[in-house]
């Protein structure tokens, strides 16, 4: 047995939709920019590519949580997600076999410290700050693939205290998942308990203390959160 100079920390995990059971959680990849509107309503080309970011797998948050205020910003923003769980690891992945690596999906929400994104884009500075903090990553119960399919179309959207925020259709994704999976995979080895964030629709915007945020993606599954105040 390896003796550690402090114990190990817990594994970070998510739930699976009707099971006792977890996901472990090794690595988490975002996309972003990957619905054309988001991409023209942050300024940007939407024909570009798609780039990864990345968030530590403890910034995960079960859906149901009280989370506070982030630090260090003024303009906390949500941004809802479908969640692709990976099962089966591999390298330069074909499109053609993506999905067979694909161990199920979730409705994840990606806060975004937006203050501090703009000020590190100004600056051509990594965006960790504004995106790989505590608690960042809020997310919904998995469901197997076996179960839900591999999803292609249907509504994904966003509400604050019951007010539609966000709503586009998993169709509208510039980079659907094949893609994203085997475009990931030429970059790094995906591994299981790999999970990957697949970009927003528009209509980010900002959270307060005391909002009740709920997503869904049809046919997936919903996330629900509030904020609590800042720590």
């Amino acid at each position: 047995m390896t003796d550690f100079v402090l114990p190990p920390p817990p594994v970070p995990s998510v739930a699976v939709h009707d099971s006792r059971q977890r996901f472990a959680v090794r690595r988490i990849f975002c996309v972003g920019r990957n619905y054309a509107a988001h991409a023209r309503e942050m300024g940007n080309d939407e024909r570009e590519p798609p780039f990864f970011f990345t968030k530590p797998a403890d910034a995960l948050v079960d859906s149901g949580s009280t989370i506070p205020y982030a630090a260090l910003t003024q303009n906390l923003h949500h941004e809802i997600e479908l969640v692709v769980a990976i099962g089966k690891g591999g390298v330069l992945i074909s499109r053609d076999a993506a999905l067979d690596h694909v161990w199920g999906y979730g409705v994840g929400i990606d806060l975004t410290r937006r203050d501090l994104q703009d000020v590190a884009k100004k600056m051509g500075r990594p965006w960790d700050w504004a995106k790989a903090f505590d608690q960042s990553a809020p997310c919904g119960p998995l469901v197997p693939a076996q179960a839900s399919g591999h999803p292609q179309k249907g509504r994904i959207r966003l509400a604050v205290n019951g007010e539609v925020r966000q709503q586009g259709d998993l169709a509208d994704m510039i980079w659907p998942v094949p893609d994203i999976v085997a475009i990931c995979s030429e970059a790094v080895e995906l591994q299981p308990g790999d999970l990957i964030f697949t970009g927003t629709p528009s209509g980010v915007g900002p959270v307060a203390v005391g909002d009740r945020l709920s997503g869904e993606v049809e046919g997936v599954g919903t996330v629900e959160l509030e904020i609590g105040p800042p720590r």
